[in-house]
């Protein structure tokens, strides 16, 4: 139970991290794009280092002999899910809480229109954000289900990377051995919920909702993560054989979510920068990846 709690509080704390993104409102109105953008490269190069060189690394070091099947089959699971998800969430109308066409605009308001084909996520901020500004408990309870499927794989990185908790060669803090891992990934997690705070908070800044509406708002937004750390966890202790498949499926899932939300993201908010924003989330890609590639490779 005690590891079980600590798992739980790793989680939590990468979702108050998300909340980290809305405090720069309390002092200015706005970020710029270029911040914006260089913000979700760092992000996503942590994510891919971490997840390269650390879940897929102890992967295979898992994988009991021969061809890592089950590692591979992993990471194909984590592919599919997030898919699947995305393609789930195209259909559903979170203003309306009816479903839509694929290309069918989902409205919010009189006189704003937000096309849903894709499923960019600032279309999905934008509503997320309504949503919090009307409070309507069943529109709120549809966001929080379809946060579960953004947040839950970035909750299953952490509870996967505490599989070797209490084992020799841990990171010795109150009494736990904590796996290196589990660290790298906690601190990734949290670094980059920080961006994805902001992205929600921006509109929210627009609708003229208070700052820690706006923090409570990213905070919310990724509290799956603690739940999903526990159920992973509580999975690849359960059932050892399965750690390939565990590691494999957190790696597949964070590098497709970077691959289809972060860098999409990135590209869209930098769409009115010169070079449409390419040079800022090159280089803040390569921040991250710097960042992270010596801590993951001690």
């Amino acid at each position: 139970m005690e590891n079980v709690i600590l798992v739980f509080v790793a989680g939590l704390i990468t979702a108050i991290a998300t909340g980290i993104g809305a405090l720069p409102f309390f002092f200015i109105d706005d970020f710029s794009d270029r911040w914006n953008v260089g913000l979700w490269g760092i992000a996503s190069g942590i994510m891919v280092t971490v997840s390269v060189f650390g879940l897929i690394d102890e992967g295979l070091a898992s994988a009991s002999g021969g061809f890592p099947t089950m590692m591979v089959s992993g990471l194909l699971a984590g592919v599919v899910l997030v898919e699947v998800g995305d393609r789930v969430l195209d259909r559903v109308d979170i203003g309306d809480d009816v479903e839509h066409d694929h290309d069918e605009p989902a409205v919010i308001d009189d006189t704003e229109t937000v096309q849903t084909d894709g499923g960019h996520a600032h279309d999905d901020h934008a509503l997320e954000a309504k949503a919090v500004a009307e409070g309507n408990p069943k529109t709120l309870l549809l966001i929080l289900g379809i946060l579960t499927i953004h947040s839950f794989p970035e909750g299953v990185a952490v509870g996967v990377s505490f599989a070797e908790l209490g084992m020799d060669g841990g990171l010795s803090l109150l009494g736990f051995s904590i796996p290196i891992l589990a660290v790298f990934m906690t601190i990734a997690i949290s670094i980059h919920n920080i961006p994805e705070g902001t992205a929600i908070a921006i509109p929210m800044r627009a609708m003229g909702l208070s700052n820690w509406r706006m923090v409570g708002a990213a905070v919310f937004s990724s509290l799956p993560q603690p739940i999903g750390a526990v159920i992973a966890y509580a999975f690849v202790s359960w059932a050892q054989s399965f750690l390939p498949f565990g590691f494999g499926f957190a790696a597949g899932a964070m590098v497709y979510l970077v691959a289809t939300e972060f860098i999409p993201e990135a590209i869209e908010t930098g769409s009115d920068l010169p070079n449409h924003g390419y040079r800022e989330l090159a280089a803040g890609f390569g921040v991250g990846v710097l960042a992270m590639l010596p801590l993951v490779t001690l």
